[in-house]
């Protein structure tokens, strides 16, 4: 799965120039919490999230009244907030990819771009649906989580067990075990309740850490 099918698009920007307390309103008009920042020629130069807008304040400040206070706020662009050094990626790069860089980085969101004009943003929220997906959380069934073994042909064999139980896979992801010798799968599995799906795959699995 490729980065511009999750996507977010069509993406909302915004201009260095805009202030401060625009920005948050548009970001809070719209539910999101970042913007990419772009110049009239549609070029990246930033990327501006919900704190940065939120931390925004004048320097000196301290001895302002609340009404000076307000109007040098009002005064301050994103060009003075936003973070200048943008990680980017593009449409065919791999989800997993984009998910691995924003948590190296510590970000919640890439712009996405295509001949250098940014054309969406794939944030945090984009993979934790994508997540709900490949672990079925919407759709109704029998949840397992199993150890297999770490050799060639052992999910085959599982996902058999369930085909001959007449159980229908809805899920299936796999993860790292409890030792270099194995992997952890949990499936969810419709048509078959739980002592119906332990009973099917305890033959083909090493251990099964969880059925509900």
């Amino acid at each position: 799965m490729l980065v511009g099918q999750r996507m977010s698009q069509p993406v909302i920007t915004i201009h260095p120039d805009m202030a401060v307390q625009d920005a948050l309103n548009l970001m809070r008009k719209e539910n999101i919490r970042r913007f990419p920042v772009v110049t009239d020629s549609g070029a990246l130069v930033g990327i501006v999230s919900e704190r940065d807008l939120l931390h925004a304040s004048p320097s000196n400040a301290t001895s302002l009244s609340v009404w000076e206070l307000n109007y040098l706020i009002s005064k301050i662009k994103v060009a003075s907030v936003m973070s200048s050094k943008v990680v980017t990626v593009t449409e065919d790069t791999p989800v997993e990819e984009a998910a691995r860089i924003m948590a190296d980085n510590k970000i919640g969101g890439l712009p996405v771009e295509r001949d250098a004009k940014v054309v969406g943003i794939i944030t945090e929220t984009d993979l934790f649906k994508l997540f709900l997906e490949l672990l079925g959380a919407r759709e109704t069934g029998t949840r397992l989580t199993a150890l297999v073994t770490d050799v060639p042909g052992e999910l085959a064999k599982l996902t058999s067990a369930v085909r001959d139980a007449g159980g229908n896979i809805i899920a299936l992801v796999t993860f790292l075990g409890e030792t270099t010798e194995n992997r952890g799968v949990t499936l969810k599995v419709g048509r078959l309740d739980g002592p119906a799906l332990r009973k099917a795959v305890e033959p083909v699995v090493e251990k099964i850490l969880d059925v509900r």
